[in-house]
């Protein structure tokens, strides 16, 4: 069979939105907002310089960044969002100085419009890089300076942020410049227009801050768009859909059968067995997060806020996150490289576990230089060994180098075995094709991440950080994993490789179609110009077209788990494939649903920086990716000694633990607590839906001991799963009277 016409239309796809995504975020960086040389009053009183401001935003990275409050909306949601706080803050302090509190209501109205009438009105000077503000503003500065230093001297429960967390006097206040700044920019309006750098992000009615024209109307395009793509994609791929392999193609035996796993591929189990062990101490991290959401400074009454500031706490979670997921997909491309290539690699074993070693080192090193670094302990060092500040690549830039150069031998030894398989230009190899292409961009949009530097402005540090985010997690690994697995079912001969290889091309298309401009959909409100609103609204709603398939995906995967009469030996792999199932059960609730609750412009106006962001977060990037990988390390580990049978009750409890626990955090939770807030947010200003007087409310704080229901839940499915595949290694996990089956002749060998 020949895909040329899907290899060509993707390669058109790729090429032109790259293209897109390159042009429109270099102009958008271009006009993104200006950091002064200098800001001075009216009067000619230096307030501070623009070194201040840089020196400010490295101090706010130095202590967690993104991981103690948000920049616009950016960020962890149990501190302010800075940015909204600080300019709700002066805006009440100049109204206040002009005598609003005791004025009449028309006076209240008058003083009001003059405020808007300054505060948005762009005194940047080009030429000289001054901005020039009124005196009010300055003392309001002042003001604040005092109000912020003590909270991060002082600490402050109601934001877990621990006493001690930042006493230098001089670090603060450029650290409250660079808040400054960011108000700045959202309350100014852009050069010759009426909207500001941020798109009028936040909302704030006292500022006359609400949403463009632009928000509302390309909101309405992604809807229609969304339903239009919907309904010509199931007609397409229903018209065009091939039947699987017919039952009388089933092997009436386990192919993988009297297959003998190669050194190489037992060594990927120490990878599988220690993501597992990150994955149960994620858990716990984020349940001590969750928690200092009640108590603040404690945990349960204890005191730890000394040692496990919330700002570390989050930061290890998401890092751990990120950590555990890539290496299950990792160790499972390294567990096919001999089924590929037809036999082990040369010296593979040592290559795999000089591997395992580099992870141990970037990982125990880059969480001790988390701790390190921002308990203030690394000085100048922080941005390369301790956090950079910024969400899901938190970790210090020497870190992060050494992750980027451990994916390229990574990538090293899956070549080894993918050269070979290609040489064999047999009916497998446009799949093997769009296997390697995949995995050369793992190691590829990761480095993305180092294209931003210690001083780089934050919307470039932004820009390219949704590359890592959007691109690397989102992007090429889903599609490195969704061709691992077809390629894992058609080892097992239960697909096809011509209908696996057809409709993994397909999938890449229409999901990259979306996905590579859909980046934008992040970049809406950090000092973007307009084009980027449309375009990540549109190609947004885009990506969450394939999602509308995940039925048949489901499907398909459930009716391969059950078996026929002629392939008994496939119930064997049900619980592999079941958390497949439920990999396209979140696609389609978390990615797709919550996912598109927040992807419009009108909707993530008033939402971004809110808790129905983590509601997206958690049913996608665990629900989609975590339980992918957990999949994928259940299917190797089955495929490791394929003739013995499991003790499948506890991971049976394990899967609905999981899962249930999953539901209920967010059901119980997450998605009230987030529903409230917006309905503040709309209201009042995101200001006060992240306000102490919001969220300390006795409702909300029950709304989060509720949680524990389903953390709980969650936190008991982990454990049996992680103690089900230690018993895998030890034998405890395998039936008593189970014997290993025996393969027919010429069965099962020639797999590897």
């Amino acid at each position: 069979m020949t895909y040329k016409k899907l290899w060509i239309t993707l390669a058109v796809v790729v090429f032109t939105s790259f293209t897109i995504l390159g042009v429109a975020g270099y102009k958008g960086i271009q006009s993104a907002p200006p950091i002064p040389s200098k800001v001075v009053t009216a009067d000619g009183e230096l307030l501070f310089t623009g070194e201040e401001i840089r020196n400010g935003q490295n101090v706010w990275q130095s202590l967690g960044g993104q991981e103690i409050g948000s920049i616009w909306g950016h960020g962890a949601y149990v501190a302010p969002d800075w940015t909204a706080d600080y300019l709700h803050r002066e805006i009440t302090l100049v109204l206040s100085m002009r005598g609003y509190d005791t004025a009449p209501a028309d006076q209240q109205a008058m003083l009001r419009a003059r405020l808007q009438t300054t505060m948005r009105a762009n005194t940047y000077n080009p030429s000289t890089g001054v901005i020039t503000i009124e005196g009010d503003r300055a003392r309001a500065f002042h003001n604040l300076t005092t109000h912020y230093s003590s909270i991060f001297a002082g600490g402050r429960e109601a934001y877990a942020i621990a006493r001690g967390t930042l006493t230098d006097q001089t670090r603060l206040r450029e650290m409250v410049a660079f808040f400054w700044w960011t108000a700045w920019s959202s309350a100014t309006n852009r050069p010759d227009s009426n909207i500001t750098y941020t798109q009028n992000w936040p909302h704030e009615p006292l500022l006359g801050l609400v949403p463009t024209t632009g928000a509302v109307m390309w909101s309405l395009v992604s809807v229609i768009l969304l339903l239009a793509g919907i309904g010509a994609l199931v007609w397409f791929y229903v018209s065009q859909r091939e039947p699987h392999t017919d039952e009388d193609e089933l092997p009436v035996t386990d192919p993988l059968l009297g297959a003998n796993p190669t050194p190489s591929q037992r060594a990927t189990i120490k990878f599988f067995l220690t993501a597992a062990a990150l994955w149960v101490l994620q858990i716990g991290l984020g349940a001590i997060a969750a928690h200092y959401g009640v108590e603040g400074t404690s945990f349960f009454g204890l005191p730890i806020d000394q040692y496990l500031p919330y700002n570390i706490v989050r930061t290890w979670h998401l890092q751990i996150g990120i950590f555990w997921i890539a290496t299950t997909w990792l160790a499972t491309g390294l567990y096919i490289v001999p089924a590929l290539a037809g036999a082990e690699p040369k010296h593979q074993r040592l290559g795999v576990n000089i591997l395992y070693g580099a992870v141990l080192v970037v990982v125990l090193g880059s969480l001790t230089g988390e701790w390190l670094g921002i308990k203030q302990k690394l000085g100048n060092l922080w941005f390369w060994f301790g956090s950079q500040g910024y969400e899901y690549v938190d970790l210090g830039r020497a870190w992060q180098i050494a992750l980027f150069a451990g994916l390229c031998y990574w990538l090293w030894l899956m070549w080894r075995g993918i050269r070979p398989a290609l040489a064999r230009r047999d009916s497998s190899r446009s799949l093997l094709m769009l296997f390697t292409i995949a995995s050369i961009a793992i190691p590829m949009f990761y480095g993305a991440g180092l294209m931003y530097g210690q001083r780089s402005h934050v919307a470039v540090a932004e820009y390219w950080r949704w590359w890592v985010v959007h691109l690397w997690v989102e992007g090429f690994f889903e599609v490195f994993a969704t061709v691992v697995i077809a390629f894992l079912f058609t080892r097992l001969r239960l697909l096809r490789v011509e209908t696996a290889t057809k409709s993994v091309l397909f999938s890449t298309i229409i999901f990259l179609g979306g996905g590579i401009v859909g980046t934008f959909h992040h970049l809406y409100f950090t000092g973007m110009p307009a084009p980027i609103l449309a375009l990540g609204a549109v190609f947004s709603a885009l990506e969450i077209v394939p999602l509308c398939l995940i039925g048949f995906e489901a499907y398909e995967n459930l009716r391969l788990s059950k078996g026929t009469a002629k392939t008994t030996w496939v119930p064997s792999y049900r619980w592999p494939i079941y958390f497949f199932v439920a990999v396209a059960f979140w696609n389609l609730v978390g990615a797709g649903l919550f996912g598109f609750l927040i992807n419009p412009p009108i909707a993530l106006y008033y939402v971004q920086g809110l808790n129905l962001t983590p509601v997206h977060g958690h049913t996608a990037l665990f629900g989609v990716y975590g339980m992918l990988g957990l999949g994928l390390t259940l299917f190797c580990f089955r495929a490791l000694r394929p003739g013995l049978r499991w003790k499948e009750k506890p991971v049976a409890v394990a899967f609905w633990l999981i899962n249930i626990g999953l539901v209920l955090m967010v059901a119980l939770s997450m998605l009230p607590i987030g529903i409230l807030q917006a309905i503040a947010a709309i209201d009042h200003g995101l200001w006060y839906a992240r306000s102490a007087e919001f969220l300390q409310q006795p409702f909300m704080q029950n709304l989060r001991w509720l949680r524990a229901i389903g953390d709980t839940t969650f936190a008991i499915g982990a454990v049996m799963l992680a103690w089900f595949l230690l018993g895998l290694i030890t034998g405890r996990s395998y039936e008593v009277a189970s014997a290993p089956e025996k393969a027919p002749d010429g069965v099962g060998q020639a797999i590897y």
